[in-house]
């Protein structure tokens, strides 16, 4: 059985669009977890609205990926509710097969936060052999989920594998024939990473197992996890609030022999930071995904490769150039409140 993990922060619209297309998957077993970070949007009751029917998000006629969720999935769709407390205790061991689990956490508590109470959900129930965490700005394919699951039980029948996360191709949703990542490159001397394929056409380029030799880490938009990596390595860390998860989990992984896989056959079609406005062109970052950002280099390095904490912080001073290049200069502040870090979040450091 696989839980599907989504996250949800004042993002009803994109939420209930990705629960269309998740809805219309070909695998059959599989349960979805929302959990809500405290949204103030109403977004728990508008989602349990469509659930019973009640409501449907208006797509445009010439929306390229209209047919992945128009016409709506027939409803009612059951679901369970619960409180943080409730839900990270595994609801009630007797009540089961709910397609649908909403989880409101109680306060925004950021990427890596709000996803671990679906996992303690899902580990507390113990009814499962994969979690796909999932952004709540995508859209899916039908055939997604069979293509992880298949290539994910490839990997377990490996002789000598221990594969504990498997990353997928992202597309742009606007754009759904361009690559917005099959990947990600990390440069520790800067702590600055960059998405392997971004703004290329899909022509099939990045379609083999030797992309996981070129990247450093699956984008965290899309991941499957398997039950084993859960829970010999633990859930994800919430030290970043936003960004630098997904390579956080791979390292420690990796101290334990754990590696990433890659499936190309499974295509996810992303808004891109819909929430909190990242976007692959850092000039359109909004301030809250600058500053975590940025942040969390510091954070991260310190942790992981605290070596080169000396290049990290010089590298800040383009930084600043680049801010004022781009006439942002609010936030000139929010650089120097990212580098002038009093206490680092961790204290662990893991030298490799």
């Amino acid at each position: 059985m696989v839980y599907i993990l989504i996250l949800n922060y004042n993002g009803w619209k994109d939420t209930i669009e990705c629960l269309e297309s998740i809805f219309r998957l070909d695998y059959e077993n599989y349960r979805v977890i929302i959990c809500d970070n405290d949204s103030s949007d109403g977004s728990l009751d508008k989602i349990q609205a469509w659930a019973e029917g009640r409501l449907d998000v208006f797509l445009q006629h010439n929306n390229p990926l209209r047919h992945l969720s128009y016409p709506p999935v027939i409803k009612n769709i059951s679901y369970l509710k619960h409180d943080r407390e409730e839900g990270e205790a595994g609801g009630d061991e007797k009540i089961t097969n709910y397609p649908l689990i909403l989880i409101q956490t109680g306060a925004n508590l950021g990427f890596a936060g709000g996803n671990n109470v679906g996992l303690r959900y899902a580990l507390a129930r113990d009814d499962f052999e994969y979690a796909w965490l999932l952004n709540n700005d995508t859209v899916v394919e039908p055939n997604t989920l069979n293509a992880l699951i298949k290539k994910a039980d490839r990997y377990k029948a490996a002789t000598g594998s221990k594969v504990g996360l498997i990353g997928t191709k992202l597309m742009f949703y606007d754009q759904p024939e361009v690559i917005q990542g099959v990947g990600g490159v990390y440069n520790r001397l800067f702590a600055v990473s960059r998405h392997l394929g971004v703004f290329e056409r899909d022509n099939g380029q990045y379609d083999f197992e030797d992309v996981i030799s070129k990247t450093d880490y699956p984008v965290g938009a899309s991941m499957l996890a398997c039950k084993e990596f859960l829970e010999d390595v633990g859930l994800m860390c919430e030290d970043y609030f936003l960004y630098f998860e997904e390579m956080d989990w791979v390292l420690r992984g990796n101290l334990d022999g754990w590696q990433f896989g890659y499936c190309w056959n499974a295509k996810i079609f992303h808004k891109e930071g819909g929430t909190i406005g990242s976007n692959s062109k850092g000039a359109h970052k909004s301030e809250l995904a600058d500053y975590y950002s940025l942040k969390n280099r510091i954070v991260f390095t310190n942790k992981f490769y605290s070596h080169s904490l000396w290049s990290v912080r010089l590298g800040f001073i383009w930084v600043l150039l680049n801010r004022i290049r781009r006439r942002q200069f609010n936030r000139v502040s929010l650089v120097l409140k990212a580098l002038n870090l009093n206490k680092l979040t961790s204290e662990i450091t893991y030298e490799r």
